[in-house]
């Protein structure tokens, strides 16, 4: 499973960014391998729109769980109709996060 978590930070131990959207990153996990990835949110300072940019970039990545703060309505439809999981109203560290997620705690 490709769990996808919004980081304020380029590491682990960065804060999970409240906004989904318009993060500053995104943390990308393999939950079988726990291999990851962080990639530079290229929508960060877009203009508008950015939310459902973000979510398509889950579509295209091959998201299967989004672990945020918060995600607009428009964005959320996006993921929702492409059968992505949505966690909300997570915060701490985005390490930590993933693997409470990993244990039950978000389900």
């Amino acid at each position: 499973m490709k769990i996808c978590a919004t980081s304020q930070g380029d590491d682990l131990n960065a804060r999970v960014d409240s906004r989904f959207g318009r993060c500053e990153y995104f943390v990308l996990f393999d939950s079988d391998t726990l291999d990851y990835e962080i990639k530079r949110n290229p929508n960060a300072q877009g203009a508008g729109g950015v939310g459902v940019t973000s979510a398509q970039l889950m579509v295209d990545w091959g998201v299967d769980v989004v672990l945020t703060g918060d995600v607009g309505p428009k964005a959320f439809q996006v993921l929702q109709l492409a059968g992505i999981k949505v966690v909300t109203g997570a915060t701490g560290e985005v390490g930590q996060v993933v693997e409470e997620y990993r244990q039950g705690k978000f389900n």
